[in-house]
């Protein structure tokens, strides 16, 4: 009953992966992540996120809701999972040659630096006020997210330094094609049934949040997307996601609090009170 899982709630994941405004760094990750061809290559030839963009979304999170506070039995069996369906993807891109795997640790270092990169910007930029050594304890904690998915912790960025680095290095492999901007049209509108679409507030506050999540791109992905420089808009960017970090935090608990997250409070008897702090750095 006392299992923290990897973290535990007194660590700076849980205040990061905690916070309501995860959604929009989720989806600046994936934006991220597109701009890589071998990534982008073993999407389209063996995920199913066309055909079901909405299932992929959401085992996506839920598969960070668990390495962010599932119990360890619940880790290990995550990873397993993982690392079982990355065995089975591997193929040659047809349009560049290129052979990929999706258990070669250099790609699965991009997918893991993207994810984490954009979790800790996006909460820094709604306000999250991480000290410069929070941040880099951030990155050092999810080496062992990294390691669950067969990497070596010693070979993943773990403080924002390195982390910097590492894009720097990679910045010469990426590009942005007709294929990338495909998936990134999934991202920014997905399909919704029409009752959702016309019923519903869903389809513009995806776009409004899809547009932030774009607008907290680095500026050189900004550039390979080639969404046109407009003046200000980091600033817009940031006074949107402040703005919406701040009306979910008067949400009752239910919405500003994931399924793990309270899980992981019921499974360590925390009080509410006491979890809503450590989430939001208080």
């Amino acid at each position: 009953m006392s299992d923290p899982g990897l973290f535990g709630p007194d660590s700076v994941t849980w205040r990061v992966h905690g916070d309501p405004v995860m959604w929009i760094a989720g989806l600046r990750a994936l934006l991220l992540q597109a701009v890589h061809p071998a990534a982008m290559a073993g999407v389209l030839r063996h995920s199913d996120f066309r055909a079901d963009p909405w299932g992929r979304l959401l085992r996506t999170a839920d598969y960070v809701g668990v390495v962010s506070f599932g119990s360890t039995a619940e880790v290990a069996a995550a990873g397993a999972r993982v690392r079982g369906l990355h065995e089975k993807v591997r193929g040659t891109d047809r349009e560049t040659g290129v052979r990929y795997r999706a258990s070669d640790p250099a790609l699965l270092t991009w997918v893991h630096c993207c994810e984490v990169e954009s979790f800790l910007t996006t909460f820094q930029r709604a306000g999250g006020g991480l000290t410069p050594g929070e941040a880099d304890i951030y990155y050092a904690e999810q080496t062992r997210a990294a390691e669950v998915v067969g990497l070596d912790p010693a070979t993943v960025p773990g403080s924002a330094a390195a982390m910097a680095g590492y894009f720097a290095r990679m910045r010469p492999e990426l590009s942005v094609d007709r294929r990338t901007r495909r998936v990134a049209g999934y991202v920014l509108a997905p399909p919704m049934p029409r009752r959702v679409r016309w019923l519903t507030p869903a389809r513009p506050a995806w776009a409004a949040g899809a547009g932030l999540a774009a607008g907290l791109l680095p500026g050189w992905a900004r550039r390979l997307y080639g969404l046109p420089p407009l003046p200000f808009a980091g600033g817009v960017s940031t006074l949107g996601v402040r703005t919406l970090r701040a009306a979910s935090a008067a949400a009752p608990a239910a919405y500003r609090e994931g399924p793990h997250l309270r899980a992981a409070r019921e499974r360590l008897g925390l009080a509410q009170s006491s979890l809503a702090s450590a989430a939001q750095g208080a």
